[in-house]
């Protein structure tokens, strides 16, 4: 992914997160009423909350929405798409992309529209598997980028193109590779720090820090992971110390807590 614009075709469609942007679908139809526009989850298992998914929006009939989407990203989120393929070709791809299989027994609705979700989920693509991912779309691009790099204040445009290799069409419930899941596993465990940082007003890497080491210690269930994210912050210099044997993530947790209070009575 690049960190800059690349010159290059100009997108023709913005596919508009709107859960993330509540307000943009009213902005949207204030503004730009012109603008033909498609709920993506239109005929799709989530048709009820079409009203509340993302929508594709023909640009091309707004150019003033077009220079919005860069100048005011952040009002505007989601991704800018190029493609020569009719709409209908176009909305079924990107339907097919929503849903996705974890191995053999799990499915999963992916908001790969989101800025933050793409960053990752298209990292985890080699050259074969975007080509097979992006499909008739030729070019992408959005403003972003990871969770980390929010903290840090280090978002930019992203962009990729289409590599055009000969790969089969994208299945319904296409499956992920390992790495598009260890990326949005990743995705996942940012998001939460950030989360953390925000409403607790500490450093974010330190945050991250504390973070690695919880799981370290095997705490991987949400609510022990955050009570122990918690615990560290109270006490910052305590040493860490394996479970013993046959504890839950919960006595483990609980252990740390008497052995630090005790240190610190």
């Amino acid at each position: 992914m690049s960190g800059a614009v690349v010159p290059g075709p100009t997108p023709q469609w913005l596919l508009l997160d709107v859960p993330g942007a509540p307000t943009a679908a009213r902005r949207l139809q204030e503004q730009f009423a012109q603008a033909p526009r498609f709920a993506l989850f239109e005929g799709t298992e989530w048709h009820g909350l079409r009203a509340h998914g993302p929508l594709l929006v023909d640009l091309r009939p707004a150019p003033a929405l077009a220079s919005l989407c860069h100048l005011d990203a952040a009002a505007w989120p989601g991704l800018l798409l190029g493609s020569a393929a009719p709409v209908g070709q176009l909305l079924a791809h990107l339907r097919r992309m929503l849903t996705v299989t974890l191995g053999p027994h799990h499915r999963a609705l992916v908001n790969y529209y989101n800025p933050h979700t793409a960053s990752y989920f298209f990292d985890g693509c080699d050259a074969g598997e975007l080509s097979c991912w992006l499909g008739p779309i030729s070019l992408l691009r959005w403003f972003g980028g990871t969770w980390s790099d929010r903290a840090a204040g280090s978002q930019g445009w992203q962009q990729l193109s289409n590599p055009g290799l000969a790969v089969p069409a994208l299945e319904n419930e296409h499956s992920l590779s390992d790495r598009q899941q260890l990326r949005l596993q990743q995705c996942l465990l940012e998001r939460h720090t950030w989360q953390w940082a925000r409403s607790t007003g500490r450093d974010y890497r330190l945050l991250w820090d504390y973070l690695q080491q919880g799981l370290a210690l095997g705490f991987t269930e949400q609510a022990v992971l955050d009570g122990w994210l918690w615990l560290r912050l109270q006490y910052p210099n305590a040493s860490p110390v394996p479970g013993f044997k046959g504890a839950s993530q919960g006595e483990h947790l609980e252990h740390l807590r008497r052995l630090w209070q005790g240190d610190q009575g």
